[in-house]
């Protein structure tokens, strides 16, 4: 089958492309060239703006795709233009969403009042009623546009001449996570920190998370699947930790002896509402797909960890790790939760 990328040479892409090519497909990744990605050898390249993907129409139509995946289809415009090129090109397209979808996030940014949302969400469950929540990017020419995953489902989902699939992801760790998720936990602990502070309710509060090889995994099976058309599906782990069991795996992988405090929530600064939990139901895509983890959590936080201690953040706020009122509240409380 031949599958064209669009993005796919950041974090989760060369996961994708790596396992495609495996399997014997063959893929052209669409991308700007800035990105220093190890690609296959076999792998066709394009290289352009997604601002501008309908210059690129004949190449598209050189390379003919059976599916259109698009690693990041973050604005209305970019899923408008995207069913708009490969219309009578592709048979299908694949679109990645993400958790934010649900209502449950206007619950935990406390962007609209209403009772907590019930867990675990299910891909029917209510979606989020405003739009744009909190997130803005400028596109090349510096114009203003607003992210929004809502808007990117109803356009990739509501063409009847090219089917759609939906993957809305949780967050995501491993190698080449930008976000570096593992991160504050730690740092503090390579940095000899005896205890690490949690609040009490952030220490309860589950969220979905995905290792990069499992989500990849799982994003291929939906490629392959031609019952996936017309679908919407939640790709996570099937439990969702707290974040006082997560911090522990950390704890345990990194081989730290320290302890866990737990401090009322009131002395972090944070406005989130910890008590909305943010996690999805993944049987649908396990049921349908025949989905399951290929790298166990306990190997996967390991490799995360091996990653982390060579791939800093390029940029640290000291104001993250303030030590000094870390240690005052250390004093202050002497509840231990370890």
């Amino acid at each position: 089958m031949k599958i064209q990328i669009i993005g796919g040479t950041r974090f989760i892409g060369p996961y994708v492309v790596e396992r495609l090519v495996r399997q014997g497909h063959e893929v052209c990744v669409f991308h700007r060239g800035e990105t220093n990605a190890l690609l296959p050898k076999e792998v066709k390249e394009i290289h352009g703006d997604r601002d501008y993907l309908e210059d690129y129409v004949s190449q598209f139509k050189e390379f003919q795709p059976d599916i259109v995946l698009d690693m990041f289809p973050y604005l209305k415009k970019d899923a408008e233009s995207l069913m708009n090129v490969f219309k009578g090109i592709a048979g299908r397209v694949v679109g990645l969403s993400s958790l934010d979808i649900y209502r449950a996030y206007e619950r935990l940014l406390n962007i609209k009042a209403g009772p907590l949302e019930p867990m675990p969400l299910k891909e029917d469950s209510p979606l989020r009623e405003g739009l744009y929540p909190l997130q803005f990017l400028y596109d090349t020419e510096h114009r203003l546009h607003f992210y929004d995953k809502k808007l990117i489902e109803e356009t990739i989902l509501g063409d009847s001449d090219l089917p759609g699939t939906i993957l809305r992801l949780p967050q995501v760790y491993g190698p080449g996570d930008r976000q570096h998720r593992l991160f504050p936990y730690l740092k503090r602990m390579m940095d000899g920190r005896e205890k690490i502070l949690l609040g009490d309710k952030l220490a309860k509060w589950r969220v979905s998370r995905g290792y990069v090889d499992n989500i990849a995994h799982g994003i291929v099976l939906a490629l392959n699947e031609d019952k996936a058309k017309h679908q919407i599906y939640n790709l996570a782990e099937h439990d969702a930790l707290t974040e006082l069991e997560w911090v522990n795996m950390i704890k345990q992988s990194q081989g730290w002896d320290g302890e866990i405090i737990i401090v009322p929530e009131e002395e972090f600064s944070d406005s989130g509402n910890a008590d909305q939990h943010w996690y999805m139901d993944t049987q649908k895509i396990r049921n349908e797909l025949g989905y399951q983890e290929i790298i166990s959590r306990e190997e996967a936080i390991p490799l995360t960890i091996a990653w982390e201690k060579f791939n800093y953040p390029e940029k640290i706020d000291e104001k993250d790790f303030d030590y000094e009122k870390e240690d005052n509240l250390i004093k202050k409380y002497k509840l231990k939760y370890s």
